[in-house]
């Protein structure tokens, strides 16, 4: 298969077979009928060694037949996420198109999990469907008040040790579960001094990476029990950034000035059995000029591969930040290009809040597809990615 511009081939045939080896070993249990939609997410992490697994054909077999749910073009669906304003808006989206993911937020209707609202969802899906929000606490919450507030990461650390807030976070994670939520955009990972209310300020744990290690991974575990997945944030590390990708360009210190802090907490935690979201940085050093990381196939390289920061390499789920409401990436690209961007340099899920545009997308991507530029084995390595993060195992 072709590689992804600026990505080696032989990268991108380990990673596809590293993605068939932990799926396999997650399929080999799916004769015992288990419902995958209530189980914990499965994650690489669970399973030591996966990566360097044989598969057996059987478990090929298995892995062939969950892609074979899909047409090509609800594959490249399953890579998407979109934010929804409420359960028809969901509910249609994924009956038209089969996205793999909903994004809960603040402009959300609460109906859609406080009424229940979610459970008409999930039956148009022909997999499970994540159910994705931003519960950080602090500034970045969506449902404290239905789920109980809880103070900024920073605060945490202050005034909580990481027994106290696995314990707080176990009892918000079951929370979050009961309303039908599965994935959480968060912790947040960032290693960051800076005032308050900057746009990492407060959201960060510490500016010292040990403390943001030992509060993420409390968080990290807790959330595995409760039954939610996790995803750090923001690769390769925004602490130290200069701007706010919301408002325009951010701007990271060069590469070799994040190794002993910014890419400390991700170089530890790798494999924990989150997944990642890589951040719309600048990052000299690292990313081509004005290609932030998160449309960037060195990123990526960076981030899967692992040995450029010292870390383990990553076979886990990579998701964009917001590609549609964020000025770093709206002024330099449309949703559409942003996607193919993102999914050709070897993220597996693209993030944005609307669903307006899905059908364009879709439509573009197809066309990447067809013209190799988005060659449709990585396609099938990030969908069977996705499935192993969110638990989707095949009944065969």
């Amino acid at each position: 298969m072709a590689a992804p511009r600026g990505v080696p081939s032989t990268i991108v045939r380990k990673t596809l077979f590293a993605v068939f080896a932990v799926f396999a070993v997650s399929a080999a249990g799916c004769s015992s009928g288990g419902d995958a939609e209530s189980a914990p997410p499965s994650t690489p992490s669970d399973t030591p060694g996966a990566a360097a697994a044989v598969t057996t054909q059987a478990q090929q077999d298995c892995a062939t037949e969950y892609l074979e749910r899909f047409t090509p073009r609800e594959k490249l669906a399953q890579l998407l996420t979109v934010g929804v304003t409420g359960a028809e808006d969901a509910a249609a989206i994924v009956r038209a198109e089969q996205v793999g993911g909903i994004f809960v937020g603040g402009w959300t209707d609460r109906s859609l999990l406080e009424s229940g609202g979610i459970t008409g969802v999930e039956q148009e899906a022909k997999a499970p469907l994540m159910v994705t929000i931003d519960e950080e606490g602090g500034r970045v919450s969506r449902v404290g008040d239905v789920i109980g507030v809880a103070p900024s990461a920073r605060v945490t650390a202050q005034t909580m040790t990481p027994d106290q807030f696995y314990d707080a976070t176990l009892a918000r994670g079951r929370a979050l579960r009961e309303l039908g939520v599965t994935v959480d955009f968060a912790p947040d990972i960032d290693v960051s001094a800076q005032p308050d209310d900057t746009v990492i300020g407060d959201r960060s744990f510490s500016d010292d990476p040990a403390v943001v290690v030992q509060y993420a991974d409390a968080f990290i575990r807790a959330m595995r029990e409760a039954g939610v997945g996790t995803v750090m944030k923001h690769f390769p590390g925004h602490g130290s950034a200069s701007g706010d990708s919301h408002t325009g360009t951010v701007r990271t210190p060069p590469l070799d000035q994040l190794q002993a802090v910014d890419l400390a907490p991700f170089r530890e935690l790798i494999d924990s059995g989150a997944g990642v979201m890589v951040g719309h940085l600048d990052v000299p050093g690292l990313t081509t000029p004005d290609v932030p990381a998160s449309i960037s196939p060195e990123a990526m390289a960076l981030l899967r591969d692992g040995s450029g920061y010292g870390a383990a390499p990553f076979d886990g789920p990579i998701f964009t930040d917001d590609l549609g409401g964020m000025a770093a990436i709206t002024t330099r690209l449309s949703i559409a290009d942003a996607v193919e961007a993102a999914l050709v340099a070897g993220a597996d899920n693209a993030l944005w809040i609307t669903t307006d545009a899905v059908p364009q997308v879709l439509d573009q991507l197809e066309q990447a597809v067809a013209s190799n530029r988005l060659p449709m084995a990585q396609v099938d390595a990030s969908v069977l990615r996705m499935a192993t993060f969110k638990g989707a195992v095949p009944q065969c």
